[in-house]
Formats: C-alpha cells, structure tokens, sequence
C-alpha cells in the first residue's frame, strides 16, 4: 500500500515539474505578445460603409484608434462605381506623427454579384498589404509571416457582352388597414457600356402610386404614375475635358406633364484629372437643351403644347480628406429667350472632425424656382395637395439638417463583441413601418 503511494505521488511530482515550467512558459510568451501589441501601429480606418468588427477581427497585428488625430496610419477609404457595376475602392494610407511623409495607395475592385463576404474579404486582403509597410518599422514585426501563393497562368478573356452591363429590376409595396391602403409599383431597366475613351448608357424606368380611404361610408382614392427614358453619351477628350449629350423623354402627372422629349449636347471640364476623382472633384457642366413638351391639361400661361430651348451651368466641388468630407453643387438654368424663366439650386453635404472626437455635419440644399411653365390652370384638388400627387406653385424650396457630435474615453477601439447584436455595420437587422 505504501509502495503504491509513493507511486502516485511520484506521478503527481513528475507532472508538476512539467506543467509549472510549460504555464510559466506560455503565460511569459502571452506577456511577450501583449508588450509587442503595444508597440503596433495605431490605425483609423476612415470607411463609412466598411465592416469595421470584420476588420478589427481579420487584422489583429495593429491598434485600432477611434479618433484620427491620435492616430499613425489613417487610412482613407474612398469608392465609386465601376463599368460593370462592382465599386472601385481606394486605400489612401497617410502616415502620421512617427510616420509623417509615408503614404501608401491601394486599390481593390468588387464585380456586381460578389457577395458582401466577399467583398469584405477582398478589402481585407488589400488592407493587409498597405498596413504591411508600417508594421514592417515597429517590433510587432518579427511576429509576421509572408506566405506566396503562386499565380495562375494568364489566360485570354474573351468578353461576349463587348463591356456591355445590363441590369432589371422590379419592386411592389403594399400596406393597409380597414380604412386605408397604399400601393407603390415600380420597375426599371438599364444598360450601360463603359470604356475609358467612351461612356454610354440608358435607362427605362416606371412608378406607380396609389392610396385609398374609407371613411362614414365614402371612399376618396388618389393616383400618381409617371416614366422616365433617358440616356448618356459621353467621349473622354483628355484628363480634363469631355464632351457628350444627354436624351430624356417622360411622362408624370405629378407635374402636369403628358410627354417631354428634351436633347441636350453638353461639355463638361474637371480642374482636378479625372485619375483623381474618388479623393476629389471639381467640374463645370454646360448644357445647352431644346424641350418640346405636351401637357395633360391645360396651363397657367394658356398653353396645351409647346417647344422651348434652354441652358444651364453647374459646378460640383468634391473633396474626400483626413479633415472630413464635402460635396456641393451650384446649378443654374433658365429657358429662352427670357432670363426670367430660371432656377437656382445649390446641394451640400458637410462633415468635419473638428477636434479630438467633436463631429459637425451640414446636410442641405434650396432653390430659387422661377421655371414652373407646366403648372396646371385648374389646379389642384383638396386630395392632391394633401397628398402631393400635384406640383405647387412656389418661388423656393428648401431641406436642411445640422448637428454636432461628440464622442470621449478610451483612444483605442480593438475589442470586438457581437452579442447581443453588432455595433458596426456587420451586423444585421430588418425593420416594418
């Protein structure tokens, strides 16, 4: 019985004189890590639609910061649409503080009918490779392999379509109660072909509106339909300058219009090249149009039909900077030969990081409206103006949104925890109203 004892605490002995050392082992390994962590570069990802928790999960071989000036590498991620209809997302990588002048540029390219898992993937993968030239100065460093993953051999690609991208779609909405109903039906088509010498599309598109009412035994039902044909032709002439035309044919009862057939040859001139134009944008847009219109009813100035030229200039400023972001156009047009017939629109989008977590933000827009030629003379019914199935006259018009926000606490965002629902945009939520 001793023997067996002294067996047993022999066992016991020889397995703590193997477990101690290897727990000293890994929890000094552990500590080496989380120094090394400490050290990695401290990174803002500037990405309003970009899954950041995905992000912060993928890529763990960096501190991840939630205000940019307390950050090393601020990565600015901008987007625009692609021929085939897939997005074009580039990576400004800018060095800040320590790495001050290091700049880096990347570029990932998503088809139309990749998944958003995929796409989320392909942006990781472009991520990695920008973020490798500032984790590459800092110790974290010796913790980073570099695999090579050969590449297949090119083949040729043939493309049947000839760059053509065709796209149709189709949309019904309907809600109720025992005393109201509403419909909404719309559909639409497009087709488009994009080249760098040579930009075409069209497009088809239809919408119908409808509400019913009951109420003591009356019923009042109010409509609204109109389409849309339109097209673009647009020849790339230089880094700068480009010239096309437009053709729009529609139909809307809203504005009191049966059929408007308006060619408008166009030129259009971009301060900044058009290389340039995910970060920012500055172009001049001048359109000369003749309009031949057809009325469903007749209007306040006695007409039932009538053909019309008109021209219109506008400007758009589009910056996309470390600072924040601003998008603003200023248009105007007017018919001939009176420069009295005229509109004046100005659009605005503003968002500044003002300081360390302070946001402002400026969303607006307002017109001088002095064109309304199609406004119908009889007016419009109690139902009609209640329900906006009916163009007003007015002078302006005019939507405006501002506001401030303000965020503190701990610089750094690295922690991902999903439950009970993500924070970013990872996550996943329907709502019904």
């Amino acid at each position: 019985m001793k023997s067996l004892k002294a067996i047993f605490l022999l066992v016991v002995i020889s397995h703590c004189l193997f477990w101690v050392p290897s727990a000293l082992s890994q929890q000094a390994e552990q500590s080496d890590i989380e120094a090394l962590k400490k050290t990695a570069p401290k990174v803002y990802i500037d990405c309003g639609s970009c899954d950041i928790d995905y992000i912060r999960t993928e890529i763990t071989f960096v501190n991840y910061v939630r205000d940019r000036k307390e950050a090393q590498v601020h990565v600015l991620i901008t987007t625009q649409r692609t021929a085939s209809g897939g997005r074009e997302y580039t990576m400004a990588f800018i060095g800040q503080h320590e790495f001050q002048g290091i700049n880096d540029t990347q570029k990932y390219f998503s088809n139309k009918t990749d998944t958003d898992d995929e796409i989320r993937l392909g942006l990781v993968k472009a991520l990695k490779m920008g973020l490798m030239g500032y984790v590459a100065k800092t110790p974290i460093s010796s913790k980073i392999s570099i695999s090579y993953a050969e590449e297949a051999k090119p083949k040729s690609a043939v493309d049947k379509w000839k760059n053509w991208v065709f796209s149709l779609s189709g949309r019904g909405y309907f809600r109720g109660e025992k005393s109201y109903s509403y419909q909404s039906i719309s559909g639409s088509f497009s087709a488009s072909r994009v080249t760098p010498e040579l930009k075409v599309s069209m497009s088809l598109s239809g919408y119908y509106y409808g509400n019913q009412y009951s109420y003591e035994g009356q019923t009042a039902e109010s409509t609204s339909e109109s389409y849309y044909i339109s097209s673009l032709a647009v020849k790339s002439l230089n880094d700068h300058w480009s010239v096309g035309g437009f053709l729009e044919t529609y139909s809307s009862t809203y504005e009191n219009i049966k059929f408007a057939l308006n060619p408008s040859p166009a030129i259009e001139y971009n301060l900044f090249p058009y290389s340039q134009s995910t970060r920012r944008q500055l172009r001049f847009l001048y359109k000369i149009g003749f309009n031949s219109f057809r009325y469903r009813e007749e209007t306040l100035y006695n007409k039932t039909h009538e053909n019309l030229w008109n021209e219109s200039l506008s400007v758009t400023l589009t910056l996309k900077e470390k600072w924040g972001s601003i998008s603003t156009t200023l248009q105007g047009s007017h018919y001939f030969p009176s420069f009295k017939k005229y509109r004046l629109s100005l659009y605005n989008t503003l968002s500044l990081q003002l300081y360390k977590g302070l946001n402002f933000f400026l969303f607006g827009g307002g017109s001088r409206i002095h064109d309304q030629l199609y406004l119908a003379k009889a007016g419009a019914s109690l139902e009609e103006i209640l329900l906006r199935r009916r163009e007003l006259e007015t002078s302006y018009s005019y939507y405006f949104s501002i506001g401030l926000s303000y965020t503190f606490g701990s610089i750094f965002t690295n922690v991902v925890n999903p439950r009970f629902g993500s924070t970013s945009s990872g996550g996943f939520s329907i709502m019904i109203d």
